[in-house]
């Protein structure tokens, strides 16, 4: 995209005066930081050298509109009207600090302010803003399309990133998806031939704009960053464009690099004289000190503003540095949004009707949900139209609610996953899914980086409303690729809940129950259990609940009972478990009639550990079971935790059943038989702890 401007663009004098005012304040900020190291303990980037290109974007930005500014863009929130003083005061990690209540570094916005942009969480990992923001402009347009909102003023998204970042291969995730289904949103890349020490040259064989070439569909346009005047007039038609046209663009604006990567990381550590000298050459104040002074502004003015700025900024300084730290006990605030959904409630079991196998139920729950819900849409891998989910578990979805709310995606775990960011800050609900456990991995950066912590780093302004469906679990020779269970490396990520129902009326409440908690949650489904393929499973099937039902997360069920005369005689044991180890355990309990207690978790955080430690108390005797790699495993740290709550009840060490440590389920059935955990295994075990 070529843009031509005629004189009748040239720009006001008050709008290069403020521009230069504010370049003057985040000059002064910059110095200010510098020469107080001591105090500005924290990291911290500045935008010097970005002032141009920034102030240009802030400045043209509506309410209506999405901004995600990377950790360099601190003159687009002075652009946006934040003063310096809210800026410092998560510069100093102060308790007032308006974005994440100290807990985040400088410039790492997330805002719901009236009449300004929205900010939704931002991270400090490099590139990984432009999936959950692209996922704002997809949910954007699908509030369009679905005519939700009627926006007096179509919003625009801006996704602002260093070139350094634009080889994260989750940023060509982005970008494929926003060409795709042309989305409006504005790639800003700001290229300053660096990516901390490493030079542009030594980084990549294109700089951002050749790089967008390779995208068709992406429109784009190189500016001079460095300029305002050709900044504005470019920003204002690239936004004026994406507002009318609700198309993607890249913006690749060249800037100089003129402050350290960030204060840990000085410039004179890796950079020379020479490289300096040319980048200051671009230094947009002097540059448009020069055009305002060709524009008649005298010398003597332009030197009063920036004393002036020098002294707000040092007023701002020392009222930031005078402000509060956080209260310390507010520390585990805003960790989850408050949950609606804390009893069970609905018809569990109604009357008159036949069993459904799992992958019905959950179905249904989905189909419900739709119905009942505009803003809820369901995507993922192979969901769409012609397959309805490699295990059916989408049949007939796509025909019933149409392709704009059930579709399929591309091979994108890590889209599909972090798309949710943005489509929840929208006020969607999306449910997703990941088409095996196994491939995750590729979506695990975006639940961690982005999803886990959005909700606790934006003081509870951005929840992460959203379900990830996850087929789970071995069984039939599915192989080392389709059989893996994850459910361990899951727990580890604080802020994200995980359910991991066993049967047909569990799954149905726990999917309406995680579809009304504005949290994330993740669903993982036994592929085993989904159609009662595996013997001894049959259990599974349940009469499916009414669409009123819902199950709270955190509350375990009794599987199985012992009777109390076996309790009282200290004939008894008690099973924790989950998923197909539910089925292991009853099957495997037949051989010891009355003995047994299985207690099915149903769902792994939140755990009801007040039921498992009620239980393990009352029989003195425990086993954890799970079909995971048990060395290191959740089903580990569980018996941990049940031997330091319980130890004055116990009878004998806790004991745990788990697969092979194996790196994988082998497709051999016979030997993946041995690798998994059996009924018959688990009721050695059990005779070895009666007689213990």
């Amino acid at each position: 995209m070529r843009l031509l401007y005629s004189e009748q663009n040239m720009l006001s004098k008050d709008l290069l005066l403020k521009a230069y005012r504010l370049m003057m304040t985040a000059r002064a900020m910059a110095d200010t930081y510098d020469a107080n190291r001591q105090v500005c303990k924290y990291v911290h980037s500045t935008s010097r050298g970005h002032e141009a290109i920034q102030l240009a974007t802030g400045f043209l930005l509506q309410p209506c509109d999405y901004v995600s500014p990377y950790y360099r863009d601190e003159s687009i929130m002075l652009g946006m009207g934040y003063r310096p003083y809210e800026l410092m005061l998560q510069l100093l990690a102060k308790g007032d600090d308006p974005f994440t209540g100290g807990r985040a570094y400088y410039n790492h916005p997330n805002i719901r302010r009236d009449n300004f942009p929205k900010i939704i969480h931002q991270s400090s990992a490099t590139g990984m803003q432009v999936v959950p923001t692209t996922g704002v402009a997809q949910g954007i347009q699908y509030i369009e399309d679905q005519k939700l909102i009627n926006y007096p003023t179509p919003p625009v998204v801006v996704c602002s990133l260093g070139d350094g970042s634009v080889t994260e291969g989750e940023v060509s995730e982005a970008f494929q998806f926003a060409v795709l289904h042309q989305l409006p949103v504005i790639y800003l890349v700001q290229d300053n031939d660096w990516g901390i020490s490493v030079s542009s040259d030594e980084a990549r064989t294109m700089d951002a704009y050749e790089y967008a070439a390779g995208f068709k569909g992406l429109e784009r346009v190189r500016v001079n960053g460095s300029d305002f005047a050709d900044s504005y007039k470019t920003m204002e038609y690239t936004i004026n464009w994406v507002r009318k046209e609700r198309k993607p663009i890249l913006v690749h604006a060249k800037v100089p690099l003129l402050g350290h990567h960030t204060s840990g990381v000085r410039k004179e550590w890796y950079r020379t004289n020479e490289d300096l000298d040319k980048h200051y050459l671009d230094d947009p104040g002097p540059k448009l000190r020069k055009l305002l002074l060709s524009k008649g502004i005298s010398e003597s003015q332009l030197d009063e503003i920036e004393e002036q700025e020098k002294a707000f900024v040092q007023s701002e300084f020392e009222a930031a540095v005078a402000a509060k730290d956080p209260d310390p006990s507010t520390v585990s605030d805003h960790v989850f949004a408050p949950n609606p959904v804390t009893e069970e409630r609905g018809t569990r079991t109604p009357q008159g009707r036949d069993k459904v196998v799992m992958v019905d139920a959950a179905l249904h729950a989905v189909e419900e949900i739709l119905q009942d819900y505009p803003e809820a849409l369901f995507y993922g891998q192979d969901v769409g139209r012609r397959l309805g989910g490699v295990f059916r578990e989408a049949a007939t979805l796509a025909d019933k609610f149409g392709d704009s709310r059930v579709f399929n995606t591309a091979i994108q775990e890590a889209y599909i996953i972090g798309s949710t960011v943005g489509m929840s800050a929208v006020g969607l609900k999306p449910i997703v899914e990941v088409q095996f456990a196994d491939y995750i991995y590729p979506g695990i950066n975006q639940l961690v980086t982005e999803i886990s912590k959005s909700c606790y780093l934006s003081c509870g302004k951005f929840p992460v409303s959203c379900i990830v469906r996850v087929p789970i679990g071995a069984y039939g020779g599915g192989g080392p690729y389709h059989s893996g269970s994850v459910e361990s490396t899951l727990a580890t990520i604080k802020g994200i809940k995980i359910a991991y129902p066993s049967n047909a009326a569990d799954i149905k409440g726990l999917m309406k129950a995680a579809f009304l908690d504005p949290n994330p949650v993740i669903m993982l489904e036994h592929k085993g259990l989904y159609w009662s393929k595996v013997p001894g499973t049959d259990d599974a099937k349940m009469v499916e609940p009414d669409r009123d039902y819902v199950l709270p997360f955190g509350k375990g069920a009794v599987a199985l009972e012992a009777n109390q005369e076996a309790i009282d005689n200290g004939e008894s044991i008690c099973i924790i478990t989950y998923g197909m180890g539910v089925y292991w355990a009853k099957n495997a309990a037949k051989q010891y009639p009355g003995q047994v207690e299985v207690i099915d978790v149903r769902t792994i955080f939140p755990l009801d550990e007040e039921l498992i430690y009620s239980t393990v108390k009352k029989h003195g005797k425990v086993i954890v079971l799970t079909e995971e790699q048990l060395r290191n495993s959740f089903c580990e740290a569980l018996a941990g935790r049940i031997a330091q709550n319980c130890f004055q009840q116990l009878d004998a060490p806790v004991q745990t059943i788990g697969a092979l440590d194996l790196p994988a389920v082998p497709m051999n059935m016979g030997l993946e038989a041995e690798m998994l955990p059996n009924a018959d295994k688990v009721a050695q075990k059990i005779g070895w702890l009666l007689n213990y």
